[in-house]
């Protein structure tokens, strides 16, 4: 399979503290690549830094998509060109409505000056089968982004959004946070078709269970910014039994 992103030796500092420390990861086409580690290892301030969120610099190493540098891309360059980021906790957004988030970024991919009446008429459509493919009623696509919801509805709507947007390389992270367990099946359901379909996916996770569900074809550990350990699908289950310190330190050499 052919890299979709590249990571290159990524050091990150985040209002002066320098956070990540020489990171390198690859993700290709139709994988899903699990990045763990515990609170504070970096993993979050690596999603962010990929998807350009303002307040994290880049003093050393590149990110590519498909061979491209973007790090010095803005957020929204790097979203029309297929980086896709469901956040830890999703914003509230009061006064945006979801279906005029989802037309506005579907415009402005197709080029269409304007940014609030659909140019694809079939995006309300996608937008409502996407939520009921969530678990979510029709009625979520008029409701302001985020306000008032749970952290499992919250988390329901980041994933339908990646469902609509069709981006080329799907950051979630932390995304069965706040979800019961029918909603981690659920969304589990929904990232394995994702990669069915061609994306790279790169979850965020620190707990093994979403992994449960969804089989890892690679998983990166970082501890304290940097790469600790690498592996398949079998390092999150010892990461299970026997926790984070038992298995720092045992990245191969030339590995991402």
């Amino acid at each position: 399979m052919p890299e979709l992103l590249e990571v290159r030796s990524l050091h990150v500092d985040v209002e002066g503290k320098r956070v990540l420390r020489g990171v390198d990861l690859t993700l290709r086409q139709g994988e899903i690549h699990a990045v763990m580690g515990p609170n504070g290892s970096g993993k979050s301030t690596l999603a962010y830094t990929i998807a350009g969120r303002p307040g994290y610099e880049v003093v050393e190493g590149d990110i590519l998509l498909e061979g491209e540098s973007i790090v010095d891309l803005e957020p929204e360059e790097r979203a029309l060109k297929g980086v896709f980021l469901g956040f830890q906790e999703p914003p509230p957004l009061p006064g945006v409505r979801l279906s005029s988030l989802v037309v506005a970024a579907v415009n402005k991919r197709m080029g269409v000056e304007s940014l609030s009446r659909a140019a694809d008429p079939k995006v309300f459509g996608r937008l409502v089968a996407a939520l009921q493919r969530v678990g979510l009623t029709a009625e979520y696509a008029q409701r302001e982004l985020h306000v008032g919801f749970s952290g499992g509805e919250k988390k329901r709507v980041e994933v339908a959004q990646a469902l609509v947007l069709d981006p080329k390389v799907v950051i979630l992270d932390e995304p069965d946070s706040g979800l019961d367990i029918d909603g981690v099946r659920v969304v589990a359901s929904i990232i394995r078709d994702l990669r069915e379909s061609g994306k790279g996916v790169l979850l965020i996770t620190h707990y093994a269970r979403l992994l449960q569900y969804v089989k890892p074809d690679r998983v990166t550990v970082l501890v304290d910014g940097r790469v600790a350990a690498r592996g398949g699908p079998e390092l999150a289950e010892e990461i299970e039994r026997k926790g984070y310190g038992a298995v720092a330190g045992q990245a191969p050499a030339g590995t991402a």
